[in-house]
């Protein structure tokens, strides 16, 4: 097996452990405060990481903590918006509208970095438009629309996360960023955990998708894709990682966490339709879209 295939396999597996964790922290948030829940997760990714390697993630150089810090804020928010939309809607229904970030991401570049649009970014959007549509007229109750804003508001966030490390990124060393991105999210979780009390993860299924997310769909995941890019191109890496919106409903559905439906068939088929649209590789060099440290 060629290291581009083993690479291509590998970050399937990243996008597995990424579905897997909405299943699991869906479950994990109805028992445990999901800020207190995300401050021991990134605390112990933060820790991991430095225990794997400490001499290279503490060998800071100019600029990395400034950048580091400041950009694992907008990371931070990224979550607990994500985390506060996954406790309204389903597990499936956060994987699909986290992805929009692959939408939104360009979309931003084009405003505020003035880079242009093509057609197939266009016809994404009017698709992911379409998709959104279907899912909120599957909607219940209030509660399932505001957990459908919340998940908006966290693509958003992650959109310009990733744009911020296209420009502030460059020429760092990749695990030292990410250790103190992680670190961030832990300080600004614990920061909102103590203000109302902490409450630590009460039982071992709990300290079980605590420890998978932190260690799996943290460092491992994120070590895998920075390994796997040397070897692929990034619209490459970003189509291979959006299977996590695909494997968290098809999970859901098999633990018997979520019942398919047809408007989650259709809805989800959209919007995985116009994230590969938007980022099926092409030959003209875009910007990085590929997801950084998310789920």
């Amino acid at each position: 097996m060629t290291k581009t295939r083993l690479a291509a396999f590998a970050l399937l597996g990243v996008g597995f452990a990424w579905g897997a964790s909405f299943v699991l922290m869906k479950d994990a948030i109805a028992q445990q405060p999901y800020l207190d829940f995300l401050a021991v997760r990134f605390s112990i990714a933060a820790m991991v990481m430095i225990a794997i390697r400490p001499k290279l993630a503490l060998n800071f150089q100019a600029g990395d903590i400034k950048y580091g810090l400041a950009i694992g804020v907008v990371l931070a928010f990224g979550f607990i918006t994500q985390t506060i939309g996954l406790d309204l809607t389903s597990a499936s229904t956060s994987g699909f509208l986290t992805g929009l970030y692959v939408i939104l991401t360009p979309i931003l570049a084009w405003l505020f970095l003035k880079q242009k649009i093509n057609l197939r970014v266009g016809l994404g959007a009017i698709l992911a438009l379409i998709g959104i549509g279907v899912l909120s007229g599957a909607a219940n109750d209030v509660e399932f629309q505001t957990g459908q804003l919340w998940l908006i508001g966290c693509a958003f966030l992650y959109a310009i996360h990733i744009l911020l490390l296209s420009k502030h990124g460059k020429g760092r060393d990749s695990y030292r960023f990410t250790m103190l991105q992680l670190t961030a999210v832990a300080i600004i979780c614990w920061g909102f955990a103590l203000a109302d009390g902490y409450q630590g993860p009460p039982n071992a299924g709990v300290w079980f998708a605590v420890l998978f997310t932190a260690i799996f769909s943290s460092v491992l995941a994120f070590w895998v894709q920075t390994w796997a890019q040397g070897f692929l191109d990034p619209a490459r890496v970003a189509l291979l990682i959006t299977s996590e919106v695909v494997f968290s409903a098809v999970i859901a559905v098999v633990v018997g966490q979520e019942v398919a439906t047809w408007a989650m068939l259709i809805g989800g088929s959209l919007l995985l339709t116009a994230m590969l649209i938007v980022e099926w590789p092409s030959k003209k060099n875009q910007i990085l879209l590929e997801p950084k440290l998310h789920e």
